[in-house]
C-alpha cells in the first residue's frame, strides 16, 4: 500500500495527563483515505517534553499508538516561528492587511530552522516514491526543502489562507525565498481560482516566471496548481444535531431564548473576521425605527493568539463596543447582543447552530471559512439563512447565501432585515441548495480530489523534442573523442537571465568552468553569442577562445587581437524601417529599452510589468511583420527580447565556418533559444547538440538549466588531460 505522510503545524493531539487525540474535518479527511493510503502524520505536539528521555518515550507512544512522528519545539521556537513569522509578518499579509505586518530576522531565521526540522523528520521517515502532503502558511518553505533532500518523493502543498495580490506579497522581504519553498512541490493547492491567479501572477513578478493557468514550469519540472475548496465533516454535524446530548442543550437555550429570534456569529477573535464591521452594522440594525425588539445578537469569539498584542487591544475595543450598543438599545424586555469569549463544547455548537435563525459569517477576509458550512449542514430542517461575506472563499460555492460586502454596514443591517423577513418557502429552497452541496463536498472529497491532482501525470499538449541528456551519455562521447570543439551560447546557457543585461558578466561559477575548460588538451572553446562584442571582449577576451558577437555577424578567433566582420554580405539597409517601430513601442512600454547592434536590433521589456509587455511584444510583433516581410530580416522573439537581425547572419553559419571542416571528433554546441536552433540543425559529423531550458527544439539532447549544464560540463571534463 502507498504510503501518505501529512505535515502540519500541529499534530490532531492534545497531550495532558494522557493523550488525546484531536478530532476535525483535516483528521477525518485523512483517515477516509486509510483504504488506499498508509497514512502517518508529522507535527508539533503542542507540548515541550521536560527532557531528553521525556521527549523519547511520547515520540515512542505517538508512533506507536496513532503512527504520529513528533516534532519537537522549544519555547524559542515557538515565539519565534510561530508567534513571530507566522502569526505577526505572514498571517497579516495573507491576509490583505500588509500595515499589520511586524517583521524581525530572527523570525525569518527562526523559520527557515523549524521548517528543516519539519522536512529532516519527513525524510527519516519517507522512502522515494512517497507521498508527502504539507499543510499551510507556517511549512512554506518544507516542499523545496523535501525535493533538495529527496527529489523522488511526490510532494503536495495545501494553502488554507488566501493568497493576496502580487501587489501586496510583493512587501515581504522573504517573498523570493517563499515562493520558492513552494514550488518545490509537484501540487500546489488553493481555495479559490482568484488565490490561484494572484499566486500565478506574483510568480511571474517576483521571479520571472511564466506560467499556465494550471502549471507553473520550475527547474525543468510542471508544478501543478490547482483549486480545492476545503470541506467539512458534514456527517458529523448532522449526526450531533440528532443526538441525544444536542438535543439537551437546544431545549434548554430554546427556553431561555423564548420568544427571541437569534442571529448568531462565531469565529475566532481576529482581525480578519470584522467582527468591529459587524457591529457597526449592528448597530445601524438597531438604530432604526421599525427593528423588532426581540433580536438576539449572540456572537461566540474563540480565544486567539492572547500572547499578540493586536489581539489584546482587538478584544479590548469588541467589549467596548458590545458594552456601548447595549447600553443604548437594551430595554427592559431585551439585551440585543449577547458575546462569549470563550469556547463551547461540539453539541452545545450544534445546537446553537440548529437554533439560530440567521448565521452571520462576514471575514473582511478569509480563506474559506467552515463555520458558514457547519451552519448549514446543522440545518436539518433547511429554515436557516446564512448572510456570507463576498471576501470568504465560501461565498465561490455557497451561492444561495445573502451575499454582502463586509465593509459596508448599512449593507449587511439590510441583509440582516431581510434574513428575518424572508418568506419560509424562499428560505428553505435557500438553504436546501447550501446544504446539498456541503454534504455532497465534503471534507473527504477535498483529501481525495487534491491527492488525485497530485497523483495523476502531467501530460502536456505536446511533447517537446529532445532526451533528457544524462552525464554518462556525455562522458562516453567525449572520452573516445581526440579534438573536441565546444560551442556555447552565453545568456540563458552559461548564464542565467538577469533584469538588467548589463549586469549579466560571468559569475564565479562560470569563470571557474571557463577556467577549466580553456587548460584542457585537444579541446576549443568557442562562444558564439547575441551579445555585442564589447561585453564579449570585456567579460572574456581573456580567454584563449574564439569570441562570436551578434549571432554570428563578428568574431575574433582564439590567439587573434582584433575582431573583423565574419559574414560580409549582410543587407542592413532595413535598420531605420525597424528603428521607427522600436521607438514607437518603446514610448508606449515603461520599462522597455532598445538595443542597437551593428547586424541586428533588439527590444528589451525584461523590466516592464511581465504581462503588459508580453501584451505589446505580440503588438509588435504584428507591426514588424507588416514592416519588413519584403526585407531580408528575421524576426526573433526571445525570452524577454524581440530581435530583427540580417537573415544570413545566424549562429548556425558561425558554426559551420569554424567547425564544419572536418577538424574536429566531437562538436559540442549548447543554446537555450531560437537564435541557437541554426547551430542544432547544422549538417556537421559528430554534433553533439544540447538545449538547455524548456521549449521545442532541434536538439538531440536536453538539459533544464544553466546551472546544470555547468555541473554536467565540469564533471564530464574535469579528467580530460589527453585525447584518446
Amino acid at each position: 500500500m502507498a504510503k501518505l505522510i501529512n505535515v502540519s503545524n500541529r499534530l490532531p493531539v492534545t497531550i495532558g495527563k494522557t493523550i488525546r487525540k484531536s478530532s476535525g474535518g483535516l483528521v477525518t479527511a485523512m483517515e477516509g483515505l486509510t483504504d488506499r493510503l498508509e497514512l502517518s502524520w508529522v507535527g508539533w505536539p503542542g507540548a515541550a517534553a521536560a527532557n531528553a528521555a521525556q521527549e523519547q518515550e511520547l515520540r515512542q507512544t505517538l508512533n506507536s499508538q496513532y503512527r504520529y512522528d513528533p516534532v519537537f519545539l522549544s519555547e524559542a521556537d515557538i515565539e519565534g516561528f510561530y508567534q513571530g513569522f507566522s502569526n505577526q509578518s505572514l498571517w497579516p499579509l495573507l491576509h490583505y492587511m500588509a500595515t499589520k505586518m511586524a517583521y524581525e530576522t530572527e523570525w525569518w531565521d527562526c523559520y527557515q530552522k523549524v521548517n528543516q526540522k519539519f522536512a529532516d523528520q519527513v525524510v527519516a521517515t519517507a522512502e522515494s516514491g512517497d507521498t508527502v502532503w504539507v499543510h499551510d502558511y507556517q511549512l512554506m518553505l518544507v516542499p523545496g526543502m523535501l525535493r533538495h533532500a529527496n527529489p523522488d518523493l511526490r510532494i503536495g502543498f495545501f494553502l488554507h489562507t488566501p493568497f493576496p495580490s502580487y501587489e501586496l506579497f510583493r512587501c515581504h522581504p522573504d517573498r523570493n525565498n517563499l515562493l520558492y519553498g513552494l514550488l518545490g512541490a509537484d501540487h500546489i493547492g488553493f481555495h479559490t481560482y482568484g488565490y490561484l491567479r494572484h499566486f500565478r501572477s506574483t510568480v511571474l513578478r517576483c521571479l520571472g516566471i511564466d506560467s499556465e493557468i494550471d502549471r507553473i514550469p520550475y527547474n525543468g519540472r510542471q508544478v501543478k496548481i490547482g483549486v480545492h475548496p476545503i470541506g467539512i465533516d458534514a456527517e458529523k454535524f448532522t449526526n450531533e444535531v440528532t443526538s441525544p446530548t444536542c438535543q439537551e442543550y437546544l431545549a434548554k437555550y430554546r427556553e431561555a431564548y423564548a420568544g427571541k429570534r437569534v442571529v448568531i456569529g462565531v469565529e475566532r477573535l481576529d482581525y480578519t473576521k470584522g467582527i468591529l464591521h459587524r457591529l457597526n452594522a449592528v448597530e445601524q440594525y438597531l438604530a432604526a425605527e421599525d427593528t423588532p425588539n426581540n433580536v438576539i445578537f449572540l456572537f461566540i469569539a474563540v480565544p486567539s493568539r492572547g500572547a499578540v498584542k493586536e489581539y489584546q487591544v482587538l478584544r479590548e475595543q469588541v467589549e467596548g463596543m458590545v458594552g456601548r450598543i447595549n447600553g443604548q438599545h437594551a430595554t427592559v424586555e431585551n439585551i440585543p447582543i449577547h458575546f462569549i469569549h470563550g469556547t463551547i463544547s461540539f453539541p452545545e455548537l450544534c445546537a446553537l447552530y440548529k437554533l439560530a435563525e440567521v448565521c452571520m459569517v462576514t471575514p473582511l477576509i478569509d480563506g474559506m471559512n467552515l463555520v458558514a458550512k457547519e451552519y448549514v449542514a446543522c440545518q436539518e430542517n433547511d429554515d436557516g439563512v446564512l448572510i456570507l461575506s463576498e471576501f470568504a472563499g465560501a461565498a465561490n460555492e455557497l451561492f444561495s447565501a445573502i451575499i454582502v460586502n463586509p465593509y459596508s454596514p448599512h449593507e449587511i443591517a439590510d441583509s440582516i432585515r431581510q434574513a428575518l423577513s424572508m418568506p419560509f418557502a424562499e428560505r428553505s429552497e435557500r438553504t436546501r441548495v447550501l446544504r446539498e452541496r456541503v454534504c455532497k463536498y465534503d471534507a473527504g472529497y477535498w483529501a481525495g480530489s487534491f491527492l488525485n491532482a497530485l497523483e495523476k501525470h502531467v501530460e502536456t499538449e505536446e511533447e517537446p523534442v529532445g532526451e533528457t541528456l544524462k552525464p554518462s551519455i556525455l562522458q562516453a562521447a567525449v572520452d573516445v573523442a581526440e579534438r573536441i570543439a565546444v560551442v556555447l551560447d552565453y545568456d540563458g546557457t552559461l548564464r542565467e537571465f538577469v533584469s538588467d543585461p548589463s549586469d549579466a558578466g560571468p559569475t564565479r561559477a562560470i569563470t571557474d568552468l571557463l577556467d577549466q575548460l580553456s587548460g584542457k588538451p585537444n579541446t576549443d572553446v568557442f562562444i558564439v553569442s547575441g551579445r555585442q562584442e564589447a561585453d564579449l571582449q570585456r567579460w572574456l577576451g581573456h580567454y584563449p577562445f574564439t569570441l562570436v558577437c551578434e549571432h554570428g555577424y563578428r568574431s575574433r578567433p582564439a590567439g587573434a587581437e582584433k575582431w573583423a566582420v565574419l559574414t560580409e554580405d549582410a543587407d542592413l539597409s532595413w535598420r531605420e524601417s525597424v528603428l521607427e517601430v522600436f521607438r514607437y513601442f518603446e514610448g508606449q512600454t515603461p520599462g522597455s529599452s532598445i538595443e542597437q547592434k551593428r547586424s541586428s536590433m533588439v527590444w528589451h521589456y525584461r523590466r516592464s510589468d511581465p504581462e503588459f509587455g508580453q501584451w505589446k511584444a505580440h503588438q509588435m510583433m504584428g507591426e514588424l511583420y507588416e514592416t519588413v516581410s519584403n526585407l531580408p530580416v528575421e524576426i526573433h522573439h526571445g525570452k524577454k527580447i524581440i530581435e530583427v537581425s540580417s537573415v544570413v547572419v545566424t549562429k548556425g553559419n558561425a558554426l559551420r565556418h569554424y567547425c564544419g571542416n572536418g577538424d574536429y571528433d566531437l562538436v559540442i554546441c549548447a543554446g537555450d533559444d531560437q537564435t541557437d536552433e541554426s547551430m542544432f540543425q547544422a549538417e556537421i559529423d559528430n554534433l553533439f547538440s544540447i538545449k538547455v531550458g524548456a521549449g521545442d527544439t532541434a536538439a538531440r539532447y536536453r538539459i533544464d538549466t544553466p546551472n546544470t549544464f555547468r555541473n554536467l560540463v565540469g564533471t564530464v571534463f574535469a579528467d580530460r588531460e589527453i585525447g584518446s
